[in-house]
């Protein structure tokens, strides 16, 4: 196979993966259109059993949520992302789920009512930032951090509107504050107002209040502002 070859069939499966994530953004979109109301977003560790006290807390969370008006959006698989659909469902609320497709993962949990399955995360985690007034962060991993500092990271440069990031479990994310106000802060690799960013709560009354709260204290968006937290 000559390099022409090569270069062009490099080109087509550029094409076809471009194609792929475009289809992907668009359907992400359409499905956020079905969100016919506010939002919050909660995100924690898929390794929860039922019985942990995080599964507890996030379906007695997101069945406030509810209560208020608001849907609950989470990554749409097991443990915590089960509980908050499935709290939000037991309200009558609206539940949604926006999934990842991974070699050894399950598909969504049966208490989405709005869900779809993406195959690229950076596609996946505009969804959770275009349909929500606030984040609820419970106890999780990796992945849970990941979507804790990408929304740290666009409130600080000023990429999304400032909403609410809520941490749940003051014991759980305790030692990770201590580190964030005693090294970033102490070395100046932050501000002090980056900090406040963060809410910490073991209640989830406080949780619901500190979100919703946000989002009335708003009001209706003005022409120069984004109708949702998604940016500029």
């Amino acid at each position: 196979m000559d390099d022409r070859r090569v270069l062009e069939r490099t080109h087509e499966d550029l094409a076809n993966d471009v194609a792929v994530i475009a289809s992907e953004f668009l359907s992400g979109f359409q499905k956020v259109l079905q969100i016919n109301r506010p939002a919050v977003s909660i995100f924690g560790s898929a390794r929860v059993s039922e019985a942990a006290e995080p599964y507890r807390d996030a379906r007695q969370t997101a069945g406030l949520f509810a209560q208020a008006g608001f849907a609950v959006v989470t990554g749409g698989g097991p443990g915590v992302m089960e509980a908050a659909n499935r709290g939000c469902k037991e309200e009558g609320g609206l539940s949604v789920g926006f999934n990842i497709a991974l070699p050894h993962e399950q598909g969504l949990n049966p208490y989405v009512d709005i869900g779809m399955t993406f195959k690229h995360f950076y596609a996946r985690k505009t969804m959770f930032v275009k349909a929500a007034e606030g984040f609820v962060i419970f106890p999780g991993g990796f992945g849970t951090l990941d979507e804790l500092y990408e929304a740290l990271t666009l409130i600080q440069t000023g990429k999304v509107l400032n909403f609410p990031v809520v941490l749940f479990d003051s014991d759980y994310w305790g030692e990770m504050l201590d580190w964030i106000n005693g090294e970033l802060l102490a070395d100046g690799m932050i501000s002090p107002e980056d900090v406040e960013l963060l809410h910490v709560t073991d209640d989830p009354g406080e949780a619901v209040r500190i979100v919703v709260e946000s989002y009335d204290s708003r009001g209706p968006a003005s022409p120069a502002e984004p109708e949702k937290a998604d940016a500029q």
